[in-house]
């Protein structure tokens, strides 16, 4: 592997809550290192300048605010949960956007890249951390559907929905026969 940054403590700190490290946390700090090198970014590059979504929750979350250090409290890193290991970089400043993903075949690659290992899991969680980028990783420059801005919003951008009367922030309201009205009660919620 050709990376200069030194992994463990990624690793470690990623997996620190977990009390164990796993293949999914690998991925998410190869995947979130992959991503900021694409874009050009450093080590010393401003964190408000990058806006990560990831493709799902869990261990891979963790690997990816490790190498990142972008959370969703920052308002720099979104979940769209599709349930795929993979996540989109996007530099705010250009808009500029790629996303990245495990090889299609990376489970049968690990376990190649590891053939005195016969159980899988542990093939996986030591050939992710050395595999080469190029037999690991899958770089698709991509355009966001979503302007960034309208993905970010502004500070301070608040409405009373004009059915519930709750906050709405970050400019999530919908239009709805005139009124200006939170997304639960325009679509229903996640919740009865």
């Amino acid at each position: 592997m050709k990376n200069e940054i030194d992994l463990k403590p990624l690793l470690e700190l990623s997996s620190k809550d977990h009390s164990h490290l796993c293949p999914r946390q690998v991925l998410g700090v190869r995947i979130g290192l992959k991503g900021l090198a694409v874009l050009g970014l450093d080590e010393f590059f401003t964190r408000k300048h990058l806006l990560v979504i990831s493709e799902t929750d869990g261990c891979f979350i963790d690997g990816i605010i490790a190498a990142t250090k972008c959370t969703v409290g920052h308002r720099t890193l979104r979940v769209e949960d599709y349930g795929k290991i993979a996540a989109t970089f996007v530099n705010i400043k250009t808009e500029k956007a790629v996303r990245i993903s495990p090889q299609l075949d990376v489970r049968e690659r690990a376990d190649r890249f590891v053939p005195d290992e016969p159980r899988h899991y542990f093939a996986q969680l030591q050939a992710y951390q050395t595999m080469p980028d190029d037999d690991l990783l899958l770089v698709q420059h991509i355009a966001l559907k979503t302007p960034v801005a309208q993905i970010i919003s502004r500070i301070g951008a608040r409405i009373i929905c004009d059915q519930c009367g709750e906050d709405v922030i970050n400019e999530r309201e919908i239009i709805l026969n005139g009124k200006r009205v939170c997304r639960t009660c325009a679509q229903g919620g996640y919740y009865e």
